[in-house]
């Protein structure tokens, strides 16, 4: 009798390019059948450290491969992770740009709409990558990467690595996030990527895109992995960026070697000189806070107004409450479920306590036909939430939650930058030249978007949370006699 089940993928390690199968595995399952999607091996904190000790060895192929040709890879690289079916596992067929979109939303609750939408990300930023250096460097000829040494004009320049890898601890929720780590490769710094528990499937398409368009194998890292694997790359990488919640990241935050990507408590304010016109920017406030599913830290989770806060909240609330769960595979499918029905529990119970406390009311539910928290097409859900504040006091006022979730506060406008706390995005609908250059001092906002710029839009040039080539390299100071300076460097990257 002939076994009729479907083969089920085993995802291997990448140790520094080189597929290793571990005994132990974790299941990745679907979150709505429980069905299993793949075998995923994991690493142990030993392993990580041994492959540790080869990278030296993996940062100089990575050099010698030259600025030039990275470039180029990554522009090969953005159309095989669009377009290729690349391989899975040692065995398999390999996985489709379908195939790859049905997977992570089965184990991630985005719908395939959002899927595609953060591929297309992923691909954009792997096409721009010129451009993208060009902002975080500022123009800097990357050859002089490589060499350590060149010229601007007259000038001696010299720039060095601070570390031998980028260690990377992704999450689950949102795949678009991979695209902070990319420039990595193409400033010739090796990557060692541990992914997120529930969703290894978008590192493991950009190493094989990258690996296919002709990045040295040693240059990727894939150790899947639990705590003990995390602490093992963030304390053996001499950079690392850490993606959680602020209990994963809170004892890593005065670590100056681990950049933090944790809530972004993202923010629209409206001053008092654009107030009046409030119905104008619904559209803007609506894609602030519900664009990708409300997932990510540059979603807003507060309007802060100094007028109309009571007809902003409705109106908001009469828009966002028209979204309702879908299958995953609608066309118009804009909400994502909770891979984890425990999060969506927790987050409800959270809502609801800090609903008791006096100063807050939950707007949605006035159009709202149920509860925030439901059962729908297998999985757990929290519908779109916005809560009227009386101030940013309240416990609801400033908090941020993984789904579509605002609160609304109305402020004096002279009292807004004193009261908003840290914010990675902040969107100022403002004229007012003294609101404009109190914005532009304000050293709690990390991306500023003037006028009506909806708090998710980012230019991948201009990076809304940390410089990557700041983080990776140093300039000494250079000076050499004539006659001894060297080869140094001439010409351009892109020649």
């Amino acid at each position: 009798m002939t076994d009729a089940s479907p083969r089920v993928p085993h995802l291997p390690l990448l140790r520094l390019g080189a597929p290793y199968e571990s005994l132990d595995t974790h299941e990745v399952r679907d979150h709505a059948t429980g069905t299993v999607l793949a075998l995923v091996s994991q690493a142990n904190a030993g392993l990580i450290r041994r492959d540790l000790a080869r990278l030296p060895a993996a940062r100089a192929a990575l050099r010698a491969f030259g600025a030039a040709r990275r470039l180029a890879a990554c522009a090969r690289a953005a159309e095989l992770f669009r377009d290729a079916t690349l391989p899975l596992d040692a065995n398999g067929p390999g996985q489709s740009p379908d195939d790859y979109v049905r997977a992570l939303s089965a184990t991630s609750g985005l719908p395939h709409t959002l899927c595609r939408r953060n591929a297309l990300k992923l691909h954009d930023a792997l096409a721009g990558m010129e451009e993208i250096l060009r902002g975080l460097t500022r123009g800097l000829d990357l050859a002089l990467l490589d060499s350590g040494s060149g010229r601007l004009g007259a000038t001696p320049l010299s720039f060095f690595p601070v570390t031998d890898a980028l260690g990377v601890v992704l999450p689950s929720n949102s795949p678009g996030v991979n695209s902070l780590w990319l420039p990595a490769l193409a400033l010739g710094i090796p990557v060692l990527l541990k992914p997120g528990r529930e969703e290894p499937w978008t590192p493991w398409r950009l190493a094989q895109a990258l690996l296919a368009a002709g990045f040295p194998p040693e240059a990727i890292g894939l150790y899947p992995a639990g705590h003990d694997g995390a602490e093992a790359l963030l304390g053996g990488c001499g950079r690392a960026l850490l993606f959680g919640d602020e209990k994963t990241t809170a004892r890593y935050a005065a670590n100056p070697a681990i950049e933090i990507h944790g809530p972004g408590r993202s923010k629209v304010l409206i001053g008092a000189d654009e107030i009046g016109r409030w119905p104008e920017y619904l559209d803007l406030l609506t894609a602030s806070v519900a664009e990708n599913g409300g997932r990510s830290c540059v979603n807003a989770s507060a309007i802060v107004v100094p007028a109309h806060a009571d007809e902003i909240a409705d109106a908001l609330a009469r828009r966002l409450a028209a979204l309702r769960p879908l299958p995953a595979d609608h066309p118009q499918a804009e909400l994502a479920a909770c891979a984890d029905p425990r999060v969506a529990d927790a987050i409800e119970a959270a809502i609801e306590a800090g609903l008791r406390t006096p100063g807050a009311a939950d707007i949605t539910a006035r159009y709202r036909p149920g509860p925030r928290r439901v059962t729908a097409h297998g999985g757990a859900w929290l519908l779109p939430t916005v809560l009227r504040c009386d101030t940013l006091a309240h416990p609801l006022a400033n908090v941020e939650y993984p789904f579509p979730f605002c609160s609304v506060v109305e402020l004096p406008a002279a009292r807004m930058l004193a009261e908003i706390g840290p914010s990675l995005v902040v969107t100022a609908i403002t004229r007012d030249p003294g609101c404009r250059d109190a914005l532009l001092r304000a050293p709690g906002i990390q991306r500023l978007n003037l006028g009506p710029v909806p708090t998710p839009r980012v230019r991948w040039d201009q990076p809304h949370e940390g410089n990557l080539f700041e983080f990776l390299f140093r300039r000494r100071a250079l000076a050499a006699a004539p006659g001894w300076e060297g080869g140094g460097v001439s010409g351009s990257a892109r020649d």
